[in-house]
């Protein structure tokens, strides 16, 4: 057993016990509905012993389960071991839903006279899923308290709020004022007839204020609250993360400052009357019941801002362009090394995961990687999120696949990619799935489509080839990149599950389909694309996708029997124009290397 996890579900227990609470829920986010979070608020990670990026928790007094999707399946699987949490597996059959495990367990505890009231805490969770809760619950005659956080109680030594520096993004990277990106968001909430509008999101504020930080690990986000209002912005953060020169910015930029805890209390006062525009999605609870409904009248509906983020404009496409040549020239300083090193016998998932990290620091403008590192060796690349630990990382052999996926952090935009890389011999199912896989990745970015068709309606192309074989993959296939901010951003997606978000031309977009063996290995391939347009007609306005990432695909494991001609020839071309953006910058040796990688192949 692990004695500091139950030790940690024991004293829940008692506190739920005083609290005459018959189950506590713990979600992954924040109180800004953030996908990674600040240390502070990584409680369900510290109450069940699984880190994974998504997950809900849930304790009663007899039972703890943890729900996941099937990135994390094998991941939480390992880590929930000796804690006593059941792992729950989100989108299979027989899998209960919260309220109705909880239901069960409320109710089969042989009392005969249950509890049924349950705790969540109302400022991690949004008002959205609080009022869904709370709806699913009442059909099982259960309660729902949203006003109690246990780890101030139980867990000592939390962290505290971060307060590192928050400093200026400047305009030759961010290519619009903050001035002209408030006007943008006035001029929708006058169409919603608001007067005021909460922003949580943290990738929100900052896009924004054309302002980063440094709280969120891979994210260059800080935390705050920011309102936006016919006459007045006001920003509420803890003042110490403002440097001089920041603190005159706003000043100059006309945005208010005042204590992050203080934004409840501005929320709640009774000495002016408007329609407040908040998103339920990304406000939690807490705040959105803090609104004094007597003056102020709430208008629930999607945030305009991710839309308004999502569409980069022409300095932040030439970024990205600039920040993928950098981390093209990287990768293959990389790629170079692995295989020669890898023979040697000394390499290992963290080791090589170091190395790569060091070829990027080296680069102009470099300040972070965009999320951990994943390297998968062998039978670690079926874990589809899979993060090599002191106790998993294992020596990577001169044979099979290697999946990596990484991206960094540049001023001037953001980077993800993934290659499967071949070590030495592979077996003919190595080969076949991995060229699936490549066949997937380059039909979605030969496709064309009208502007304003969703990513539900394309993400078919990536998987035809795999289905007609009985294969699949259950994460979705390409989400938003930010811009120097989060590396998955939205609102738009590729992915099978309904995704209404319209796709416009300046679009950033991953291509990543992949495919799991458990037990073998795992193989995807991406690139990050920016939506372009493609022709007009009588019909309409239709797009294309263009690869902003330059690196080589290995074609060392390619079955070409099963490769159309069409994707050879993509193949080629996107081989030549790797080639022609990087080779002015490399060695010749590594030129070399390169003009080999990239070498045309024939049909």
């Amino acid at each position: 057993m692990n004695r500091k996890i139950c030790e940690r579900i024991e004293a829940l227990r008692e506190l739920m016990k005083r609290e005459h609470l018959a189950a506590f829920i713990f979600p992954s986010t924040d109180p800004h509905h953030s996908e990674y979070v600040p240390d502070r608020w990584k409680g369900r990670e510290w109450i069940s012993g699984f880190n994974g990026s998504a997950g809900t928790a849930v304790v009663t007094m007899t039972d703890a389960a943890v729900w996941t999707d099937s990135r994390y399946f094998l991941a939480a699987a390992e880590q929930l071991k000796g804690t006593g949490f059941k792992l729950m597996k989100l989108k299979i059959a027989g899998t209960p839903s919260i309220p109705e495990w909880i239901n069960q367990k409320i109710y089969s505890n042989g009392t005969g006279s249950a509890i049924t009231e349950i705790g969540i805490d109302g400022r991690v969770n949004s008002y959205a899923s609080v009022e869904q809760l709370k709806m699913e619950l009442q059909a099982f005659g259960i309660t729902l308290r949203t006003n109690l956080d246990p780890f101030h109680e139980i867990w000592i030594d939390r962290p505290v709020i971060p307060d590192n520096p928050i400093v200026i993004h400047p305009l030759k990277y961010t290519g619009e004022d903050t001035q002209s990106k408030i006007n943008r968001i006035r001029k929708v909430l006058r169409e919603h007839h608001c007067e005021g509008m909460l922003v949580s999101a943290l990738d929100d504020i900052a896009w924004i204020l054309n302002l980063r930080g440094n709280d969120v690990h891979c994210n260059p986000v800080f935390v705050a609250y920011l309102v936006i209002e016919t006459d007045n912005v006001i920003l509420f953060v803890n003042q110490n993360k403002l440097p001089r020169e920041t603190s005159q910015y706003l000043q100059c930029e006309k945005v208010e400052v005042r204590p992050y805890d203080g934004v409840g209390a501005y929320l709640h006062n009774d000495y002016f009357a408007y329609n407040i525009f908040l998103d339920p999605q990304e406000t939690n609870a807490y705040l959105a019941g803090c609104v004094n409904t007597e003056h102020i009248h709430v208008v629930f509906g999607k945030s305009p801002v991710p839309v308004l983020k999502a569409v980069k404009n022409t300095t932040e496409i030439a970024g990205y362009h600039s920040a993928m040549l950098k981390d093209g020239i990287a990768l293959v300083k990389f790629l170079m090394w692995i295989k020669p090193a890898v023979a040697k016998g000394k390499e290992t998932e963290m080791s090589i995961d170091r190395k790569l990290t060091g070829f990027r620091a080296e680069q102009p403008l470099f300040k972070d990687i965009s999320f951990d590192t994943i390297a998968g060796y062998a039978a670690h690349g079926a874990i589809v999120h899979y993060e090599a630990t002191p106790e998993t990382d294992i020596p990577v052999e001169a044979k099979g696949l290697l999946l990596l996926d990484s991206g960094a952090q540049y001023l001037d935009g953001t980077t993800d990619i993934t290659r499967t890389i071949p070590l030495g011999p592979l077996t003919k199912e190595e080969r076949h799935i991995y060229t699936l896989v490549l066949k997937g990745h380059i039909q979605l970015e030969l496709a064309k489509f009208p502007d304003g068709a969703c990513g539900t309606q394309i993400d078919a192309l990536a998987r035809e080839a795999m289905w007609r074989e009985g294969y699949n993959f259950l994460h979705g296939t390409g989400h938003g990149v930010g811009s120097y901010l989060n590396v998955h951003e939205g609102p738009h997606q590729i992915r099978m599950e309904y995704m209404e978000t319209p796709l416009h031309a300046g679009m950033t977009v991953t291509d990543e389909p992949g495919l799991y063996l458990d037990g073998k290995f795992g193989v995807r391939i991406e690139n990050t694309l920016v939506i372009k347009g493609y022709k007009e007609t009588e019909f309409g306005k239709f797009l294309q996708m263009e690869p902003l990432t330059l690196c080589p695909i290995d074609m060392e494991p390619v079955d070409f029997d099963i490769l159309l001609p069409e994707e050879i020839l993509w193949i080629n071309r996107y081989h030549q124009h790797v080639y022609d953006k990087l080779s002015p910058y490399l060695s010749e040796d590594e030129k070399q290397w390169l003009k080999t990688a990239t070498k045309e192949v024939n049909f």
